[in-house]
């Protein structure tokens, strides 16, 4: 995966210690919780998908650099919690 100059400066000012978090205690708490909540997994679910679909979903995660059920997954989690819409 490439990455552009924006994110090289990022990241050399990152690991040269010069960004700093401007979250408070209380918002890092909370961003904790909800990241907890979205990332159990605690149920299972069988689909069939066309050929077609899956090699098409399989090639995008791969884009992604994603393994195949993350992407799957994340991608339902974002349908399901509005941050992802259908455009016609």
């Amino acid at each position: 995966m490439k990455i552009d100059s924006y994110e090289t400066d990022v990241l050399k000012a990152y690991n040269s210690g010069r960004l700093k978090s401007v979250a408070s205690k209380a918002e890092l708490s909370r961003l904790r919780a909800a990241a907890r909540s979205t990332a159990i997994k605690d149920r299972r679910v069988d689909i069939r998908l066309s050929s077609g679909d899956l090699l098409e979903i399989q090639a995008k995660a791969l884009e992604e650099g994603v393994p195949l059920n993350a992407f799957i997954a994340s991608v339902l989690h974002k349908y399901a919690s509005g941050q992802l819409n259908e455009t016609r």
